[in-house]
């Protein structure tokens, strides 16, 4: 279940909009943190691990690891699909892939004016992993691929840090050397406000769903990287999807970071509570657990005590929803002119991936769904793979014990099919349950549990059983969801269900549930973990330790671990050039009238990349010769800031979302003396061109993309 999900269930009551109840004391709540700050990116390099990009094309030569990216890009994407689960009956690759022509990426304007010719691609990873050895990439790998400028942008996750990276593959081409670096995270982080990918919202009409865009992409006659420009819009929205449940991945870590408190035993215990939390979620497919008293006592309480503590007023979720865009909204013909074709490349302000985004919702400690809503993001850490390893090990528990639950039923007898309708005894707790027997020849073959519910949570659905058996006139069945185990919201397994007809009145009937209760021993296993000397590392205040957390507590349960991946001796991270930080000063060597862009520009604009411009990279007399080539654009960015935002054409330079990092605000930054002077001295050098003051309308007249390049034309 996805994240978005969760917040749209209990939108209301998390967030206290329209409907909820308003009390005095929500009145006079703080406002809320927010999880992710955008002007707080932290390290460009990893502070610990590294990404599942490293990891993934890691090879070890000569007792040296190195990265290996094979070109062509169908390689690189086969290799990719090799370590995914296929979905049964899908022809469809593992992972998932898109091209948007028309997009909103640095890379936007790369392949001008021949847009449909190289589409950026867009590729998303939502599959399992095809072993249990191979990296667990689910919502935590995405690549964006753009042929012109060879370049493939990578956001995918360190699971020891618990962040997503953001890196560049350089040079990646026919004959290239692809260079990988990792990026500038306060650049990045402009658009990507909560540290996490971003998507549109539907109906993609960017991609190749549009059927606008798919049909120009089938007119130029290329084949996309093994990717069919005719798509409807099953595969955007898995990634939307992909990316929502990647975008809570920061809520989890700062709750199980911080929401317990330090590396006390409470606090431990409080974080081993919540693992087991996770692990009956994901174990029961997302069945949702009535809290009881040991777990309010170990956990809920000491979570609220220190979430109410630390953030009285919740945490804001960032937003991952970019609005909807259709770039071909007024265009029946797609122009033949090249200056025409350009002018598409343009990304009005209110669609402007920098806009700052409101919060997606709100985590309130006071919300009925809050701790539901931790423990199903932190059951997004527990693979496939992790899964049936623990149902395996469950099965070979001696000690479980099974109970049994009677109920009552009536019977609905057919030729091919009886219906079962099945209520615990007034008084009595048991199963509510309907089914239906498939027959041959008057025996049941097969049935299904249409709706079951227990005490405790417990709500299945199309639970499928099987395997019938008959002992003196009893008839017993094996159910199964999803072809594995079905399970109640305790985690616990439905072992058999039993069903006999009364013989005198064959509408009435019993059924009886046979619960093998095995997860007692997982929370064993986690007490005895917990209570253990050294498990401060695996329980304390850093990121989810998803892979030692299972191997320890699968060696609890008598079951050696699965195979970790093998420990490459990779070649350290590094960035390209130095990352300019906000507030940065310029060399010596630039000329002092040209010395306050740089604390407000040098963080996006001095680097080794064309995508934004690199305009303040070079020797005096070049950053010089940049800026004034730049003036028309500088001087629109700059100007926009006096307009209210709904007649922006474009956005603000520096992006709002960034502007804290300056110790200001967006008021604060139209009405500065630093705006006024970048702004004087952009106007004179457009005046000293045209002999007369610059004018905003004028300048944007044929339009922004119609404007002169930041950087010469090669």
């Amino acid at each position: 279940m996805t994240l978005r999900k969760f917040i749209l269930a209990g939108l209301l009551a998390l967030a206290g909009g329209p409907g909820a109840s308003v009390h005095a004391a929500a009145e006079s709540r703080p406002p809320p943190n927010w999880v992710i700050v955008p002007s707080q990116p932290g390290d460009n390099l990893p502070p610990l691990g590294r990404s599942l990009f490293d990891e993934l094309f890691a090879i070890s030569a000569n007792g040296q690891g190195r990265i290996d990216l094979p070109f062509p890009f169908e390689a690189l994407l086969a290799r990719l699909d090799a370590q995914l689960a296929q979905a049964p009956a899908s022809r469809q690759p593992p992972s998932r892939r898109v091209l948007i022509p028309l997009g909103r990426s640095l890379q936007r304007t790369a392949a001008a004016p021949d847009y449909f010719a190289y589409p950026r691609v867009v590729v998303a990873v939502d599959a399992q992993p095809a072993s249990p050895a191979a990296p667990y990439l689910k919502d935590r790998l995405y690549i964006g691929y753009q042929e012109k400028s060879a370049v493939l942008e990578v956001i995918s996750y360190n699971e020891a840090a618990g962040r997503f990276e953001f890196q560049l593959v350089k040079d990646y081409r026919a004959g290239g050397r692809p260079q990988v670096f990792y990026a500038n995270r306060t650049l990045c982080f402009a658009c990507h406000q909560n540290g996490a990918p971003v998507f549109s919202r539907a109906l993609w009409d960017e991609t190749n769903a549009n059927p606008q865009t798919a049909a120009l992409l089938a007119a130029v006659g290329r084949n996309f990287y093994g990717i069919a420009p005719d798509r409807g819009v099953d595969i955007p929205y898995t990634i939307d999807n992909a990316t929502d449940r990647a975008n809570g991945f920061a809520l989890t870590q700062r709750l199980w970071r911080e929401g317990c408190g330090g590396n006390d035993l409470p606090a431990r215990r409080c974080r081993a509570g919540l693992f087991g939390a996770a692990l009956r979620h994901a174990l029961s497919g997302g069945q949702t657990r009535t809290i009881d008293e040991p777990f309010r006592a170990t956990v809920a309480d000491q979570l609220m005590t220190e979430v109410r503590r630390r953030w009285p007023g919740g945490l804001a979720i960032g937003n991952p929803d970019l609005p909807n865009r259709n770039p071909l909204a007024t265009t029946p013909v797609w122009p033949a002119d090249p200056a025409a074709r350009i002018t598409h490349s343009h990304v009005a302000a209110r669609f402007e991936p920098l806009v700052p985004r409101p919060p997606l919702g709100t985590w309130r400690p006071d919300a009925p769904d809050a701790i539901n809503t931790l423990v199903a993001g932190l059951a997004e850490f527990v693979s496939a793979a992790d899964r049936q390893r623990l149902e395996t090990a469950l099965a070979r528990q001696a000690g479980a014990t099974t109970s049994t639950q009677p109920a009552p039923c009536r019977v609905e007898a057919g030729a091919l099919r009886w219906s079962l309708d099945c209520t615990p005894t007034t008084g009595q707790s048991g199963p509510t349950l309907s089914a239906t027997l498939e027959l041959r020849n008057g025996r049941p073959i097969s049935g299904v549990i249409n709706r079951l519910s227990l005490p405790g949570g417990t709500a299945l659905s199309n639970v499928e059983l099987s395997r019938p058996e008959v002992a003196a006139g009893v008839w017993h069945l094996t159910p199964r969801q999803d072809g594995r185990p079905a399970r109640t919201a305790d985690g616990d397994r439905l072992a058999r269900l039993s069903f006999s007809r009364n013989a005198a009145q064959p509408e009435n009937a019993e059924i009886k549930l046979d619960i093998r209760e095995e997860f007692a021993v997982v929370e064993a296993a986690l007490s005895t973990l917990t209570n253990a000397a050294g498990s401060e590392p695996l329980l304390g205040p850093t990121a989810v330790p998803r892979r030692a957390l299972i191997s320890a507590l699968l060696a609890g349960l008598g079951k050696t671990p699965a195979n970790q991946p093998p420990n490459l001796a990779l070649p350290p991270p590094r960035l390209e050039v130095p990352a300019a930080p906000p507030g940065s000063t310029a060399s010596p060597a630039v000329e002092a009238a040209l010395q306050g862009f740089f604390p407000y520009c040098a963080a996006c604009h001095q680097s080794a990349e064309t995508f934004p411009p690199n305009f303040l990279t070079g020797s005096g007399p070049q950053v010089a010769a940049r800026l004034r080539q730049c003036a028309p654009r500088l001087y629109v960015r700059l100007a926009m800031a006096d307009r209210a935002p709904a007649q922006r054409d474009k956005t603000p330079m520096p992006p709002e979302s960034m502007l804290p990092a300056f110790a200001t605000d967006a008021a604060g930054w139209k009405n500065s003396p630093a705006r006024a002077a970048l702004l004087a001295q952009v106007g004179d050098w457009l005046r000293a061109e045209s002999g007369r003051p610059p004018q905003l309308d004028e300048l944007l007249a044929g339009g922004y993309e119609a404007l002169r390049p930041c950087l010469p034309t090669p």
